[in-house]
């Protein structure tokens, strides 16, 4: 921990509000227990809180301490009737269509849930004239190919329906930001992965079948392209980041990763050897579950987040596999489950 996160850590967070939309997902989840457990009170948003599938939420055993609200984001009046009820301090807006190949399926629910979310969430906070602080979720993928490690000044080529919905909630935030002084700010992570991934990501679907293949399955794991090159991190470590932006005196962008890349062909070997498995007994690759436009390469530079914030990543991708295969089996000791960094 740098002498800044220990200044940061030292600071009033008794009685401050936080606002997480897309708060049942991966990261809304770690970020919930992690900004509990600071202190403050937490809220969490879906379309029905009614019947909104919190399971996440109850793995990390923090259901009851989070408050749930009801929110439309596509729907401004319903983003603005929350915003005044609540009367957040911080707002993390992570919701949105989550899955890259999904959003070639479902081009215009990706568009409107990413887009027109954060843009009533920015037009709600301007119209309030609130003091609020935001955080929006961005993504790698908006750089495309990045041969050269990718940094806050990396010009966009998103080669996804995904990839360009996030790219237009990115400067929806510097616009709003930039002309009327908001407070928001754009995390632009790479992949960050953990137990709470379900099997539709690539990464949670190989530690599956591994694992049940050790446990005796007889399956394939059928695969699309695996000589594509990805950043991994652990992302428990990942919303203590987007925390730390939300700290700074002065709204700004940046790049969230660990500067380790690694071919998805190293993560399923690696996955299958911590199983003493080898892998090209178990793969197949198939053409049809390849993505009509995909990133080969992958780099980020995150020197800046080191920089300004104190952050830097802990686990890179060799750890990531060790935690996410011993929590599979059963080990939550070893699966690092409970840690935030």
């Amino acid at each position: 921990m740098t002498e800044k996160q220990i200044g940061l850590e030292g600071s009033q967070s008794k009685g401050v509000k936080a606002l997480i939309t897309g708060i049942t997902g991966q990261d809304g989840a770690y970020l919930a227990r992690f900004l509990l457990e600071k202190g403050y009170t937490v809220i969490g948003a879906s379309r029905d809180a009614s019947i909104a599938r919190c399971h996440n939420l109850e793995s990390l055993g923090i259901r009851e301490q989070v408050v749930m609200e009801s929110m439309a984001m596509n729907d401004f009046r319903s983003v603005i009737q929350v915003l005044r009820k609540v009367l957040p301090d911080e707002i993390y807006n992570l919701a949105g269509q989550s899955s890259v190949s999904l959003s070639f399926e479902q081009p215009v629910e990706t568009q409107e849930s990413i887009s027109i979310g954060t843009l009533n969430l920015l037009e709600a906070i301007r119209f309030l004239d609130s003091p609020v602080r935001l955080y929006s979720a961005g993504s790698s993928e908006c750089f495309g190919n990045t041969e050269t490690p990718a940094d806050e000044d990396t010009p966009f080529r998103p080669r996804s329906p995904y990839a360009v919905a996030k790219a237009t909630a990115f400067w929806q935030v510097a616009n709003y930001r930039e002309a009327y002084g908001i407070h928001a700010c754009s995390g632009i992570l790479f992949n960050h992965e953990s137990p709470l991934r379900p099997e539709r990501f690539v990464t949670q679907k190989i530690i599956a079948s591994a694992c049940r293949i050790a446990n005796g399955s007889q399956e394939k794991l059928h695969l699309g392209e695996i000589s594509i090159y990805r950043d991994w991190g652990w992302a428990p470590e990942y919303v203590e980041a987007m925390w730390l932006m939300l700290q700074q005196d002065r709204p700004d962008d940046y790049v969230i990763a660990t500067g380790e890349t690694r071919s998805l062909t190293e993560f399923i070997d690696h996955t299958f050897s911590c199983l003493n498995l080898d892998w090209q007994e178990h793969v197949q690759t198939k053409t049809a579950l390849r993505r009509p436009s995909d990133i080969h390469m992958s780099r980020a530079n995150p020197s800046k987040a080191m920089i300004d914030l104190g952050w830097c990543a802990q686990s890179k991708m060799h750890d990531v596999v060790g935690m996410m295969v011993a929590n599979y089996r059963g080990n939550k000791k070893d699966s690092g489950i409970r840690g935030t960094t």
